[in-house]
C-alpha cells in the first residue's frame, strides 16, 4: 500500500468533499421533481412549492396519470413500440447498409457513400417532408416516427468503418469454404462486431425515447402519441386528462404536482438503464474511428 504525503492527502479529501457536494448539487433537482410529485392540494396551498419534502406524501398524481386506459399508460404502450420495434428496424438497416458499402471491391462504392452522406448536410426541409409523409400515407401512423429515420448516415459510417478494420483474411477463408455474402455477415461479421452493434442500438435507442418533435408534426390521434409529446403537453397544460378518469379521483392533485409526476414517470426508466449501459457509450466515441 502507497503511503500517501500529507499534501496528498490533503488533497484526496478536498476532492472527495467537492465530488460529494458537486453530486448533491446535480441530485437535487430530481429529488425537488420527486417531492413536488408527492404533495398535496392542501399541503399546496399552504406551503407552496418550496420544500425539500411534503408533511403527508401522497400518490394521487401517479394514480391520476397511471390509472386504466389513462391516455399516459397509452403512450407508454406507443413509446416501448417505438422503441423496441424502431431501434430492431434501424439496426438491420443500418448493418446491410454498412456492410454493402465496406465492400472494396463494390462498383461506385465512393459514390453511395457521398449519397448517403449529403443528407446529413443537406436536408430537404419540414414541409417536403410533411407533403411526402401525406402523400406515402404515413400521416396519423406510428410508422411515420419509425420509417423516416431507417438510417442514420452518422451511425452507418460508424459502422461502415468498423467492418472495413476487420481483417480481410476472415472474409476470403469463408468464400473458399463456399459461404456467400449473407452467411458471412450473419456467421462472421455480427458476432465480431458486437460492441459496434450494442453501441449504435443504444444511441437509435435512445433517440427513439428522446424523440418527440416527429410525433407531434405527424401525428394528432391523441392514442397515438409517445410519451415525451404528452409529456410536453401536460407540462404546457394543453393536453387534458380524459373525464372518466379524472372522475375516479375524489380529491384532485395540484397542477404541479402532475407536471412533476409527468417528469418522474417519463425520466425514471432511462435512468434506471443507463448506469448498466454507460459503458457502451464511452466505447460508442472510438467504436469506428480510424485508429493508427
Amino acid at each position: 500500500m502507497v503511503k500517501l504525503s500529507r499534501g496528498e492527502r490533503i488533497f484526496e479529501i478536498l476532492n472527495t468533499v467537492f465530488l460529494i457536494l458537486l453530486s448533491v448539487v446535480f441530485l437535487l433537482p430530481l429529488f425537488t421533481v420527486v417531492s413536488t410529485s408527492l404533495i398535496g392540494e392542501a399541503e399546496y396551498a399552504r406551503r407552496g412549492l418550496f420544500f425539500l419534502w411534503p408533511e403527508k406524501p401522497v400518490l394521487t398524481a401517479y394514480e391520476l396519470l397511471l390509472s386504466g386506459g389513462s391516455v399516459v399508460l397509452n403512450a407508454y404502450t406507443i413509446t416501448l413500440f417505438r422503441v423496441i420495434v424502431g431501434t430492431f428496424l434501424n439496426l438491420v438497416f443500418t448493418i446491410t447498409l454498412a456492410y454493402v458499402l465496406a465492400r472494396r471491391n463494390l462498383p461506385g462504392r465512393t459514390l453511395l457513400t457521398i449519397f448517403v452522406f449529403v443528407p446529413m448536410v443537406f436536408s430537404g426541409g419540414l414541409i417536403p417532408s410533411f407533403i411526402l409523409m401525406d402523400t406515402i400515407g404515413l400521416l396519423n401512423s406510428v410508422w411515420a416516427m419509425i420509417i423516416p429515420g431507417l438510417v442514420s448516415a452518422w451511425n452507418m459510417l460508424i459502422m461502415r468503418n468498423f467492418f472495413m478494420a476487420l481483417p480481410p483474411e476472415l472474409e476470403e477463408a469463408a468464400i473458399v469454404d463456399g459461404a456467400g455474402p449473407l452467411t458471412i455477415l450473419l456467421r462472421i461479421v455480427l458476432p465480431l462486431s458486437l460492441p459496434a452493434i450494442a453501441t449504435i442500438g443504444l444511441f437509435y435507442a435512445v433517440a427513439h425515447w428522446n424523440a418527440w418533435f416527429d410525433a407531434a408534426i405527424y401525428i394528432k390521434d391523441l392514442r397515438k402519441l409517445p410519451v415525451q409529446v404528452i409529456l410536453r403537453g401536460i407540462l404546457q397544460q394543453a393536453i387534458m386528462l380524459e373525464p372518466e378518469t379524472m372522475a375516479n379521483v375524489q380529491l384532485m392533485p395540484p397542477s404541479a404536482a402532475l407536471q412533476a409526476a409527468m417528469v418522474v414517470i417519463s425520466t425514471v426508466p432511462i435512468l434506471l438503464v443507463y448506469p448498466f449501459l454507460q459503458k457502451y457509450f464511452v466505447k460508442g466515441a472510438l467504436i469506428g474511428s480510424i485508429k493508427g
